[in-house]
């Protein structure tokens, strides 16, 4: 998530553990969208936790969380909700989703007691070569590359919806997609979060008119308590509805993103210099999802089983919680659980950055990073006297040895940090734990003129060059190659039985978001809500640890720097949903109680 929808949380306690954490008014009582959306019903309220039965769904907002609920209630499964609750994000969270973008889905078959995963991620053109961000041999300006044709990737969303709907799915793409159209064609309530997301994009959305047109309605920012309307996106929908997803591979909206790609459309006077980019319609029509095995791993006697390369979330967390596995989280201190979780995400992304990338192209050792060997062979360069010095060197996974290390450290190189993330089940014990994202918030900032979607900027997560040109860089782009990600979309098991699915967006946050939220619940006794709503800490092999204000301003602060933790201070951390099943057969949907403006957890039944 960007520093546009960072809010501060200040009022959350510094205490990591210990007494629950009180709901926030304003998340309580969030004012519902009541204007031409609800079509004479009001969006119910965003509340960040609801119990109840027949299915749940937990996202960032409230309207496209009723929009999954009304899937369900008219007997779809988590699948089709997941879907339904996506399109309806495209509407409501633009900045961060929609067709132009990619992400990555991860679902849990009750029948078979399975996990499924399919990785949506955009591809780089087939003409793209490691060279892709330099002029003459230097890489052009990150902001530069951003705003422009050249980050564009075949988009991913309307594959992934498509092949999850045909492999898993109960509903046709038009039947999900009919709640977010009648949400794009009749608009949304503007909030504060999504004005001051349009405000800090307004100087380069006004540098292009589709884009303008769209998001600053009469020339001027949307106003807070204002419905925005967005009829071109519900004629794209009616579009993929009637025509399927080739209308964007093969059809009319695919030669509309090539040509906003190829030539985009710049505002007359402007001085934004907006390189084009080399999308063709070869590279739509040879675009494929692909269906990764999950990856996997043990904790405590649950399964854990998350998204594999081109994301590095699934590996990731893997090698942290079997480095954590080693020690007593629910016994330390404070001090000592926060050093430890620190030092095992410091080491895990020294390991992601040299050995993760996309698998077409890189031999990922996926076995290796996520094996207990290679956790023992690195929990041992833990010391609970002192701080490792980032950037920390990897190790070899495919040769571990204790304490041992291959090669220079390198820091890990920026992501974008704009995404959302929703997390479904249904009456069946069916789960879909799904991140998409068009990286920035805005993306581009291009739009698509007529279709009413932004186009994303993902090619930005390659590496432009490579961070120490002695150390072999996985993530340098490449004809077709997809980016490498941190999208953590994570499902927990016991026995083959769910326990509990979680996500968040964040950029490369996301990877201890989710690390942070499964060790406060699991080893530190948090619920669910109170472990995604606890004050956040990021180390990810930087010579500065992340942490938010209610551990900046913490005594813990103090107790970590004289273990040799520097630190930096960041707003907000992420923006998690989760769903988690009861003992007694019910759903429980979580959210956010404050960052991003407060997430909307609903349930088909609720029930005490």
């Amino acid at each position: 998530m960007s520093n546009a929808r960072r809010l501060t949380v200040l009022g959350v306690t510094a205490a990591l553990a210990g007494s629950l954490m009180a709901v926030p008014a304003a998340a309580r009582t969030a004012a519902p969208r009541t204007g031409p959306a609800a079509q004479g019903h009001a969006t119910p309220a965003k509340t960040p936790v609801a119990v109840g039965y027949g299915g749940a769904v937990a996202s960032v907002d409230a309207d496209a969380s009723a929009a999954g609920i009304e899937v369900l209630r008219k007997g779809g499964n988590a699948v089709d909700a997941a879907v339904a609750t996506a399109a309806a994000l495209g509407v409501t969270e633009p900045y961060s989703s929609g067709v132009g973008g990619g992400g990555y889905f991860v679902y849990y078959d009750a029948k078979t007691r399975s996990v499924r995963t399919l990785d949506g991620r955009e591809t780089a053109p087939r003409s793209a070569t490691k060279d892709l961000f330099l002029e003459n041999g230097k890489p052009i300006p990150f902001a530069d590359a951003v705003t422009s044709g050249l980050s564009i990737g075949t988009p991913g969303t309307p594959a992934t919806w498509d092949s999850a709907l045909k492999k898993w799915g109960s509903r046709s793409l038009g039947q999900v997609l009919k709640p977010a159209e009648k949400l794009a064609e009749h608009g949304f309530t503007v909030d504060e979060t999504f004005r001051k997301q349009t405000a800090d994009n307004e100087a380069r959305f006004r540098d292009f008119p589709a884009t303008a047109a769209l998001f600053l309605p009469g020339g001027k920012l949307p106003v807070v308590g204002s419905t925005l309307k967005n009829p071109d996106l519900a004629r794209t929908y009616r579009e993929l509805a009637a025509k399927g997803v080739g209308a964007v591979y093969h059809g009319a909206i695919g030669r509309d993103i090539v040509r906003t790609v190829q030539r985009p459309q710049v505002a007359a006077g402007s001085t934004r210099k907006v390189r084009p980019g080399h999308l063709t319609p070869a590279d739509l029509a040879a675009y494929r999802t692909v269906g990764h095995q999950p990856t996997h791993t043990t904790y405590r006697g649950l399964d854990v089983y998350g998204m594999a390369p081109s994301s590095s979330g699934g590996t990731t967390i893997a090698e942290a919680l079997n480095i954590l596995e080693k020690s007593d989280l629910s016994h330390l201190s404070e001090q000592q659980f926060l050093h430890r979780y620190l030092e095992a995400s410091r080491i895990a992304f020294a390991d992601r950055g040299r050995w993760v990338g996309d698998p077409a192209y890189e031999n990922v050792p996926v076995k290796g990073l996520t094996s207990k060997r290679f956790a023992a062979s690195r929990e041992c360069l833990i010391n609970d006297d002192k701080a490792l010095t980032s950037p920390l060197a990897p190790g070899d996974p495919r040769h571990p040895t204790p304490c041992g290390s291959t090669g220079k450290g390198v820091p890990t190189t920026y992501e974008g940090e704009n995404t959302t993330h929703l997390t479904v089940a249904d009456k069946w014990g069916n789960i879909v734990s799904y991140t998409l994202t068009i990286e920035q918030t805005g993306g581009s900032g291009i739009a698509v003129p007529g279709r009413g979607f932004l186009l994303n900027n993902e090619l930005t997560d390659f590496s432009f060059t490579p961070v120490d040109p002695a150390v072999h860089d996985p993530n340098l782009p490449g004809s077709g190659k997809r980016p490498r990600s941190s999208i953590s979309p994570t499902i927990v098991l016991r026995h083959g039985e769910p326990v509990l699915a979680l996500g968040s967006p964040g950029g490369a946050t996301i990877v201890t978001t989710v690390l942070q939220t499964l060790v406060n619940h699991l080893d530190r006794g948090m619920p669910l809500v109170d472990a995604i709503a606890a004050p956040r800490a990021s180390q990810r092999n930087a010579a500065a640890t992340e942490l938010e204000p209610a551990l900046w301003n913490s005594p813990l602060r103090k107790q970590l720097e004289a273990l040799g933790h520097s630190f930096t201070q960041n707003p907000e951390i992420g923006a998690a949903t989760g769903v988690q099943r009861l003992p007694d057969g019910r759903w429980l949907a979580a959210a956010e109680k404050v960052r991003r403006g407060g997430g909307s957890a609903q349930v088909v039944d609720p029930a005490p």
